[in-house]
């Protein structure tokens, strides 16, 4: 980190405009307004933390409902928005090093780029909203599901040969037959995949005659409470994203009229920390959600 400014306190002559009254030294600014954010994050770690461990009781107390509910998931999506999110952290850290050597353009370039992530972000992340709201997976009671999972165009994609086995054991099921035909079973070399995705389905009775929706017997009970986790914390997640694009915003204002450089870049440097928190957020919240197989 480049050099700011002496720790002995500015005579009111040589004081400079972005220091504050209650300051002594553009330092003292710096590592108090550093020690804010990390309290103001302290108390985030807090509030993300009672929404983990709601996640590892209903995953503990129901695993089935948490193994069948993923596969609505779109794991791809997901990943981009994922990568997107480490780009983001990438400009993040690069806003704070332009601010530092005085690069207004590099520091505004930053800025917008960090800002276009998180935008593209939303943007991803609002497509898979409308799509779970076209399948009826909503929370609570709103919860709905249109669909088989496996008739779901994700499943398909990624797990043809599942989908098909699945299918075949649900339209026995209805039949009063628990056995699959026998055309219905995979080849050889999905076999093992099929089996490994399936069978806790099977043991769950989310297939089969053991199902305990008679309405929908691919659903098991309580599978409502996997969304209502999932919107719970993607969401709050998302309103962290939109509440980092409006400081974003503040500061390409600020960047522009040539507020900082190497003597001023607290902002920046705050705002990059609470944005690495968010990215990492997301870092835990993609493999607890998309990849539980």
């Amino acid at each position: 980190m480049l050099p700011v400014a002496e720790l002995s306190p500015v005579s009111e002559p040589l004081r400079p405009a972005f220091l504050a009254h209650h300051f002594d030294s553009p330092r003292q600014q710096l590592e108090a307004s550093k020690l804010g954010m990390w309290l103001f994050l302290t108390t985030e770690v807090l509030f993300f933390s009672g929404l983990f461990c709601a996640y590892v009781v209903f995953r503990s107390s129901r695993p089935e409902v948490f193994y069948w509910s993923h596969f609505f998931l779109d794991t791809r999506l997901g990943a981009v928005n994922t990568c997107v999110l480490l780009v983001s952290s990438f400009s993040a850290a690069y806003a704070v090093r332009a601010a530092q050597r005085g690069e207004r353009r590099g520091l505004m370039a930053a800025i917008i780029g960090t800002i276009l992530c998180a935008l593209l972000f939303m943007g991803i992340k609002g497509a898979e909203y409308s799509a779970k709201f076209d399948e009826g997976l909503l929370p609570g009671a709103r919860f709905r599901p249109t669909e088989q999972v496996w008739r779901m165009p994700a499943f398909k994609r990624l797990h043809p040969e599942a989908a098909a086995y699945a299918d075949a054991v649900f339209a026995r099921a209805q039949q009063g037959d628990a056995a699959p035909p026998a055309a219905a079973l995979p080849t050889p070399s999905g076999r093992a995949a099929t089996r490994q995705m399936l069978e806790p389905l099977l043991r769950a009775g989310v297939l089969g005659r053991a199902a305990e929706y008679p309405d929908l017997p691919s659903r098991p009970q309580n599978a409502h409470v996997f969304f209502s986790i999932y919107f719970l914390m993607t969401g709050l997640h998302g309103l962290h994203v939109l509440g980092g694009v409006a400081v974003w915003s503040w500061l390409l204002l600020r960047a522009a009229r040539g507020e900082f450089g190497p003597s001023y870049f607290g902002p920046v440097d705050a705002v990059a920390l609470y944005w690495h928190f968010v990215d990492l957020i997301w870092i835990y919240l993609f493999p607890l959600l998309y990849l539980i197989h």
